[in-house]
């Protein structure tokens, strides 16, 4: 699966300019959890985050002793963005996109296509497609197996997102092929293949 598969698009951004009230309103109103900052030629600058335009906007409530605070309010998204900011392709693994997302503790990644941004894909996008029915996974594999090698010859259960796929002929090659497949769908965690005459040995 690669993140052109599981980005939203398209994709809202705002500017450097764009006041942290009206970013932060777009957050609330979508439940994004950030927003990719571009510059005037539509390209990436900058990434500003819900923990981006919380720090520092809400007044202490002076009857109670407070530490100092760390930093002031900015007035606009450009004060508050994090800058340079890492972005991933449209066509990079999103195995690898997780994976970013988990070591630099980031909630977003921007996609890019060269420059221009194309889609965000968060943590709740990941999980969302983990979630996803084993039904539906089911159906899906069995959609693009039967687009490949024909109705009629695949049989598929799919348990937690793992999927096993039987294959009514014995082919080494082809079945290296819907493995390939099954592991495209959004939800599916991992997949094996077997022939169907090795199974009815067992």
């Amino acid at each position: 699966m690669r993140a052109r598969d599981l980005m939203t698009a398209p994709v809202i951004t705002v500017h450097p300019w764009t006041s942290a009230k009206e970013a932060a309103e777009l957050l609330a109103a979508h439940g994004f959890t950030a927003l990719p900052v571009v510059d005037d030629d539509d390209r990436l600058v900058g990434i500003v985050t819900e923990a981006d335009l919380i720090r520092g906007r809400i007044p202490a409530d002076p009857r109670y002793v407070h530490e100092p605070a760390g930093s002031t309010a900015g007035k606009t998204v450009g004060d508050l963005m994090t800058s340079p900011v890492t972005a991933m392709s449209t066509g990079t693994d999103v195995a690898d996109l997780c994976q970013a997302l988990v070591d630099a503790r980031i909630r977003a990644m921007p996609i890019v296509d060269g420059s221009a941004v194309v889609g965000i894909v968060t943590r709740g996008d990941v999980v969302r497609v983990l979630a996803r029915d084993d039904v539906e996974i089911a159906r899906d594999v069995k959609h693009r197996l039967e687009i490949y090698g024909g109705s009629g010859r695949w049989h598929v259960d799919v348990h937690d997102g793992f999927v096993h796929i039987i294959d009514q002929f014995d082919d080494d090659t082809d079945r290296h092929v819907a493995q390939l497949l099954a592991l495209a769908v959004p939800g599916v965690v991992a997949a094996e293949t077997a022939y169907a005459g090795e199974e009815q040995k067992r």
